[in-house]
């Protein structure tokens, strides 16, 4: 036999089995799958599994922002009892007879409070005579108010209150008058 001959063979065998797999097909009565069910079918697919990823994308983006934003979050709470005891420091300092120590004091709080604002840190604004808010402040006691119209309200802000970004890192702590 020649090549050409085992070829031609072969030819006819695939072709047979074609036809009587065709001829299976038809006898089960299935209805077979057009083209274009099945591309359309691979079209919804593919649209689904876009949309998923862009809503993965979407959602990883916000929150590496997120993280990004709060990312020195420990570490500016840990700096804001050093930045406490900086201020009470201040206020004994500043009352000095010494200009010098007065001065450079003065330049290494600001610098100090400069650089911390510089990272996102901001006071929370509060003061004796707002009314109180849980959302915004942490009361830590209350005291007869010293007028009528402090009832209710805040009397001493005992220790500030920061934020970082819009998230509340250190609530500031206040008396209230009742």
């Amino acid at each position: 036999m020649s090549q050409e001959n085992t070829e031609n063979i072969e030819k006819e065998i695939i072709q047979d089995e074609n036809v009587v797999e065709n001829q299976d097909v038809q006898e089960n009565n299935e209805p077979e799958v057009s083209v274009e069910e099945q591309l359309q079918e691979q079209k919804d697919k593919f649209i689904r599994l876009y949309a998923e990823f862009e809503n993965y994308k979407k959602r990883t983006s916000k929150e590496r922002v997120e993280l990004f934003k709060t990312a020195g979050q420990e570490i500016l709470q840990s700096m804001l009892p050093v930045l406490d005891d900086f201020d009470r420091a201040w206020a004994q300092v500043s009352q000095s007879e010494d200009e010098a120590l007065v001065k450079g004091v003065e330049l290494i709080h600001e610098k100090l409070k400069s650089t911390l604002m510089s990272k996102g840190l901001e006071v929370v604004e509060i003061k004796a005579g707002d009314a109180f808010d849980a959302d915004f402040a942490e009361a830590i006691t209350q005291i007869p108010a010293p007028t009528p119209k402090l009832k209710g309200k805040i009397v001493d802000v005992i220790e500030k209150g920061y934020k970082l970004g819009d998230k509340i890192i250190r609530f500031p702590k206040v008396i209230l008058g009742n």
